[in-house]
């Protein structure tokens, strides 16, 4: 087995958007370590987090953070060693548009 660590995902999405962060690919068990979501504005702002099995729609039970407020100007790192199977998928969702996320792993195939 072959372990890479790397920048799973970047986005900047559009406000009140969930969006993909981060699909496993085929053959790949993965590990994220931490995701970064900064405030790119002088106004706070809030975030929601979520893994959805197999790529499933969206529900309640998904969430691991909600609605998580960001200050001002600031940055908030989550370090989490979630683990996810071929398939699996990271989204991600901002009250504004200025809130970029970024997620750091390893890829195990």
């Amino acid at each position: 087995m072959a372990t890479v660590y790397k920048v799973l995902g970047q986005v900047n999405p559009a406000a009140t958007t969930a969006t993909t962060l981060y699909t496993v690919p085929a053959s790949t068990s993965t590990v994220v370590s931490t995701v970064v979501i900064a405030n790119q504005t002088a106004t706070a702002a809030t975030f929601r987090l979520s893994v959805r099995p197999a790529g499933a729609a969206q529900t309640a039970a998904m969430y691991i953070a909600y609605d998580i407020t960001v200050g001002a100007s600031d940055s908030t790192a989550l370090t989490l060693g979630i683990t996810m199977a071929t398939t699996d998928v990271l989204t991600v969702y901002g009250s504004t548009a200025t809130l970029s996320f970024t997620a750091f792993g390893s890829e195990i195939s």
